[in-house]
C-alpha cells in the first residue's frame, strides 16, 4: 500500500505539469490569434490600388456647371411652352414667344441703331436710363452712407433724424416726381432726383444698424492706439459694418433700376421706361415684352456687380 502511494504521489506532478504546459501553449495560441487579427484587419481595411485612371477634372468642372444651368434652363424651357401654348389659343391677349421673337428681330439684331430723337436701338434705350441711375444712385451712396454713420455713430444724431428718415422713406417714389419737375424744370434731374431719393433710405438704415453693431472691443482698440476719425472710418467702421452696407447698396440699386423705369414713363426722352410707355401708346404689345426681358437682366446684372464688390470689400472682415 505505502509503494503504491509513493508511485501515485510521485506520478501526479509530470501531469500537472503537462496540463500547465497545454495551457500556456493553448493560451499562446489565443494570444498570436489575437495579435495576428490587428494586422489581417488592417490589412483587409486597406484599399486596394486602383487599376482604373481618374477622371479629368474638366469632366467635374463641367458637372458642376451643368448642376446649375441645366435646371434655370429647363424651368424657363417649360415656362415658355406654357407660354407659347397659352398664347396661341384664338382670343389670347398677349402675343406667344415666336410672335414676339419675330416681330421684334431687328431690334434684337441691331440693338444700336440711330434714327434721330426718341428712334433710336435697345441698347442706347437702356444705355440712357443706366446713365441716369449711375449719377442718382451715386449721389445716393455718398449721402446714406455718410448719414448712416453719422446715425449710426451718435445717439443724438439718431435721435433727431431716424423719425424724419422713417416718415419719408414711406412716401412712394413717384410721388417725389412733381416736386422734383417744379423745383429742376427738366425732366433729367427730376428723373435722377427720384433715383436718389428711392434709393437712399435703405443705404442709410443698413449702414446706420452696421456700426451700431462693431463690437466694444474694436472701438476699445481704436482708443488706445489713437486713431483718427478717418483712420477709424477705413481700418474699424468699413471692415466691420461693410456686409450691412452693400446689403443696402444693394437693395438700393434694384430699387433705383425700378424708379428710373417708371420716372421715364412721365418724363418721356431716350430712356427704356418711356420706348415701354411709347410701345403701348402703339399697342407693340412684342417690343413691351422685349424691354421687359433686357429690363430684368440689366437689373439682375447691377445686382450681382454689387454683390461681387461687396464680397470683394468684406473679404476677412468678422461680420462677414
Amino acid at each position: 500500500m505505502n509503494t503504491t502511494a509513493t508511485v501515485a504521489t510521485v506520478a501526479a506532478p509530470p501531469e500537472t505539469s503537462l496540463r500547465k504546459a497545454d495551457a500556456v501553449t493553448d493560451l499562446g495560441a489565443v494570444a498570436a490569434a489575437a495579435t495576428s487579427t490587428p494586422a489581417v484587419a488592417t490589412a483587409a481595411a486597406q484599399p486596394p490600388t486602383p487599376t482604373a485612371k481618374r477622371r479629368p477634372a474638366w469632366v467635374d468642372v463641367l458637372g458642376d456647371w451643368a448642376g446649375k444651368i441645366l435646371p434655370p434652363l429647363v424651368t424657363v424651357a417649360v415656362l415658355l411652352g406654357i407660354w407659347e401654348l397659352a398664347s396661341s389659343q384664338a382670343g389670347a391677349a398677349l402675343p406667344p414667344p415666336s410672335k414676339v421673337i419675330s416681330d421684334t428681330k431687328e431690334l434684337i439684331l441691331d440693338p444700336f441703331f440711330n434714327n434721330g430723337g426718341n428712334d433710336v436701338g435697345m441698347a442706347w434705350q437702356l444705355l440712357a436710363s443706366l446713365e441716369r441711375v449711375l449719377y442718382g444712385y451715386s449721389i445716393a451712396v455718398v449721402v446714406g452712407i455718410s448719414l448712416g454713420v453719422l446715425v449710426g455713430q451718435f445717439a443724438i444724431a439718431m435721435r433727431g433724424l431716424d423719425p424724419i428718415f422713417q416718415v419719408l422713406r414711406t412716401v412712394p417714389p413717384l410721388a417725389w416726381l412733381p416736386i422734383a419737375l417744379a423745383g429742376f424744370r427738366d425732366g433729367n434731374p427730376s428723373a435722377i432726383f427720384v433715383i436718389f431719393i428711392t434709393a437712399v433710405w435703405p443705404i442709410i438704415i443698413n449702414t446706420s444698424i452696421g456700426i451700431r453693431n462693431i463690437p466694444n472691443d474694436y472701438r476699445n482698440v481704436a482708443r488706445v492706439v489713437q486713431l483718427n476719425g478717418v483712420e477709424y472710418f477705413w481700418k474699424i467702421m468699413m471692415p466691420a459694418a461693410a456686409p450691412y452696407i452693400f446689403s443696402g447698396l444693394r437693395i438700393g440699386v434694384g430699387l433705383s433700376w425700378l424708379a428710373i423705369v417708371a420716372a421715364e414713363m412721365l418724363i418721356g426722352g431716350v430712356g427704356v421706361g418711356f420706348f415701354i410707355w411709347d410701345a403701348w401708346n402703339s399697342s407693340r404689345i412684342s417690343d413691351i415684352v422685349l424691354a421687359l426681358f433686357y429690363v430684368g437682366i440689366v437689373g439682375f446684372i447691377l445686382d450681382r456687380l454689387v454683390s461681387w464688390i461687396g464680397r470683394m470689400v468684406a473679404r476677412g472682415s468678422s461680420v462677414s
